[in-house]
């Protein structure tokens, strides 16, 4: 078996999208996360793994707390443009939206979800450009029987198609941004959902 190096091979593992909220004592906040997974069932723990540029990241580093909410195919864009593709510094994705609240206080989306869990960060363990959330579970509950979002599903489903007819220079594979060039830098980043140049690809 040849040992090569394929980065398509990563895109194999199946996601979910949820969106983490979490509250700054002024505010709330949220931002779409595809990376929550139960690590361990006894104890039962979720690790919650969150880019150290968002905003939210920094919030749960000094309160050790926040919410996931599961995202249901039902979701509209609308969802993912609110919580995905803009900063909880700049802007409050809960301006037009009056959330539910948990035990512990913090935003629980009134639709769209098909369960909510309470997480209580227990260790924090830094990956370099992202940081890992090691968390206890102190609150869950099942909201409806409704599909879960998938990644997969998200991209071919929900996320609209870039009109790239006619145009030369790479997509966002995240957002549809159309950066037009010969050339993509490698340390451009997307001006709209904030991912860097390997999430964008040459439309051919």
């Amino acid at each position: 078996m040849s040992m090569n190096y394929d980065p398509k091979a990563l895109f194999k593992i199946g996601y979910g999208l949820y969106v983490v909220t979490c509250n700054d004592s002024k505010k709330d906040n949220g931002l779409i996360v595809n990376t929550v997974i139960q690590v361990t069932s006894t104890p039962v723990r979720v690790a919650v793994t969150i880019n150290k540029e968002n905003y939210s990241h920094g919030v749960i580093r000094k309160t050790g707390m926040m919410n996931v909410n599961c995202l249901t195919e039902e979701a509209p864009f609308k969802v993912f443009e609110a919580f995905g593709f803009q900063s909880g510094r700049d802007v409050d994705k809960f301006a037009d939206c009056v959330p539910l609240r948990s035990e512990n206080g913090l935003a629980v989306l009134p639709r769209y979800i098909n369960a909510m869990m309470s997480l209580k960060v227990e260790q924090y363990v830094d990956l370099g450009t992202h940081g890992m959330f090691i968390c206890s579970v102190t609150e869950a509950s099942v909201l409806s029987d409704a599909p879960s979002m998938t990644y997969a599903y998200y991209h071919s489903k929900v996320k609209p198609k870039p009109q790239t007819e006619k145009k030369k220079g790479y997509v966002c594979k995240i957002c549809g941004y159309i950066h037009e060039g010969d050339e993509l830098p490698e340390d451009f980043v997307c001006p709209i959902c904030k991912h860097g140049a390997a999430d964008f690809e040459e439309i051919k």
